[in-house]
């Protein structure tokens, strides 16, 4: 990867409700991407957010009888505790609720109208007479014109098709069941239609490093065509309009949501000091955006249309790492079955380093994958306590009990480092492309050949019989230990610190092999990774609806 900035853009997960394992499996590589660029010295901007608005909060809120903001800040909340839990490292993580935010969309909308792709339309909308009240999309449900299943009105989630009302089928009100009738509004749209060239021509540009299942979402709903879009909302949870007219209507999310990407990014460039227009316009700036399957086209089609239409010359995305489903022994999650895991359970039964690797060496990077219990502690025990711990926990041991925690001077044999050297080029090329899962396949298999190599050496039998040999074999264990911390650090920052602080190792901006300071002492020698037992776990424990609990207290 020659250029020298990054920006990442992690999608922002909907406040409505504890984040699942679906969530954090599409979030997590954005995190890997961050440490991976820091390392490697490249400028690097990480940004997030909630996404707070939006008609599912609402209906939420009026379900319960409170303010929307009261549920959307409770999510927030959540989330950022979930993502410093699991040593996520933005460089913003906000909402859509802030100030600077909802100035920033306003400021984005004003210079699209200036660019004369925004109108005004009257048209007729479904409306409730029972309800006495327009219904938005979500607020509706009908059978789907593709494929003849039930859908909502914005997107079916069978087929994964963009809808929009008008072609949805026996339009039923969400909340009363009755059918919806038809009554004339006004709303803005973008001119969609007349930025399809531009679409398709950066959808040539950059469908190469894309995962195959972007490119065939993206490449179907441009087949489709791309059509105008409303971009205001008959909501009164939101962000204003900036228009005249439309005191009654609020920013649609579809559009101020991705805007938020912008807003992060303006926010955490300001707090390093750096301008942050000229960085996300540089030709030296690469974009990479995680985000799971059913935000696709929103990242593909809807965020390049938008920054198109705000000002061409702002870094379209050019890494899609996007992932497939997770679903839960083999079913699709759901929490009428009782077999949704929420990250909050993860984090309560789990050390976070373990969770960390297991939704990275099992990605759904390609296809759909399936989290399961068994699998994740098998896992854990083998590759974390049985690899990677083991080969740290008994090198050091054997020098803690015996030789007093002493190093001994470093004396590399060639093919350690040679070994070392060819694991961060080809793990660095792998995270460039954004191969995260074959990133982590790559390090275990370093982790095998450090083991290989020390019960060939035997350097059990070395003390005895040949210090010199001993120390020898050992230092290039304790060479290939502090590249393991360093190589690992982006999937496992926790333990790589443990490692590093332990053995007087320097941190680091350089993707390059590191050596150690044979001036350490150390004296205690803790357990890596504990070994976890399959049935002593309970799943169910942080599944819980967590606004409803703390409504019940």
């Amino acid at each position: 990867m020659k250029k020298k900035n990054v920006f990442i853009g992690g999608a922002w997960p909907y406040a409505n409700n504890s984040m699942h394992v679906g969530h954090l499996a599409a979030l997590l590589p954005g995190d890997i991407l961050a440490r991976y660029f820091r390392k490697n010295g490249n400028k690097t901007l990480y940004v997030s957010g909630s996404d707070c608005h939006g008609t599912p909060i609402t209906l939420r809120a009026e379900k319960l009888g409170v303010d929307p903001k009261e549920i959307a800040t409770h999510y927030h909340e959540e989330f950022s505790k979930n993502f410093k839990d699991l040593w996520f490292s933005y460089d913003m993580y906000t909402n859509t609720m802030q100030q600077f935010h909802k100035d920033n969309v306003k400021k984005k909308l004003l210079n699209i109208d200036k660019n004369n792709l925004l109108y005004s339309k009257t048209e007729l909308e479904d409306f409730c007479p029972c309800c006495n009240k327009y219904v938005s999309d979500r607020e509706i449900v009908g059978i789907c014109p593709i494929c003849g299943n039930t859908a909502d009105g914005d997107q079916c989630d069978k087929c994964l098709t963009a809808l929009t009302p008008d072609i949805l089928k026996d339009k039923k009100c969400k909340v009363c069941k009755s059918n919806t009738v038809l009554k004339e509004n006004t709303h803005l749209y973008l001119k969609l239609s007349e930025l399809t060239d531009k679409v398709k021509s950066y959808y040539e540009k950059y469908k190469d490093n894309w995962r195959q299942t972007a490119v065939n979402e993206t490449a179907k709903y441009l087949k489709e065509g791309l059509r105008d879009r409303a971009i205001t909302r008959q909501l009164n949870w939101g962000i204003d309009i900036p228009f005249d007219g439309f005191d009654d209507k609020k920013v649609y999310v579809w559009i101020e949501a991705v805007i938020g990407y912008l807003s992060a990014g303006a926010e955490a460039a300001k707090n390093q000091g750096f301008d942050f227009e000229e960085f996300i316009r540089s030709n030296d700036t690469v974009s990479y955006y995680a985000h799971g399957k059913d935000n696709i086209v929103f990242h593909t089609v809807i965020l390049p249309a938008l920054l198109c239409a705000i000002d061409e010359t702002i870094s379209k995305p050019e890494m899609i790492v996007s992932c497939e489903y997770i679903n839960m022994n083999e079913e699709k999650m759901s929490k009428s079955k009782g077999n949704l895991v929420t990250v909050n359970s993860l984090i309560q039964n789990f050390d976070s380093d373990s969770i960390r690797y297991y939704f990275i060496f099992n990605n759904p990077e390609r296809k759909d994958s399936s989290f399961s219990l068994d699998e994740f502690v098998a896992l854990h025990n083998k590759h974390l306590v049985g690899g990677y711990g083991n080969f740290i926990n008994r090198n050091l041991a054997f020098l803690s009990k015996k030789f007093e925690g002493k190093l001994p001077e470093l004396n590399l044999d060639k093919e350690v480092k040679e070994e070392v050297a060819k694991a961060y080029q080809e793990v660095g090329d792998l995270i460039d492309k954004g191969e995260l899962r074959s990133a982590a396949t790559r390090l275990y298999d370093f982790i095998q050949f450090a083991n290989k190599y020390y019960d060939q050496s035997t350097p059990w039998v070395l003390a005895k019989t040949n210090i010199e040999e001993f120390n020898k074999v050992t230092s290039n264990c304790i060479y290939m230990i502090v590249n393991m911390a360093n190589l690992y650090e982006p999937i496992l920052p926790k333990h790589a610190l443990m490692v590093k602080k332990m053995l007087g190792v320097q941190e680091n901006t350089n993707w390059a092999p590191v050596s150690y300071d044979s001036n350490v002492v150390f004296e205690n020698v803790p357990i890596m990774f504990e070994r976890l037992d399959a049935t002593a776990i309970d799943l169910s424990k942080g599944s819980e609806d967590t606004l409803m609990l703390k409504n019940n207290k």
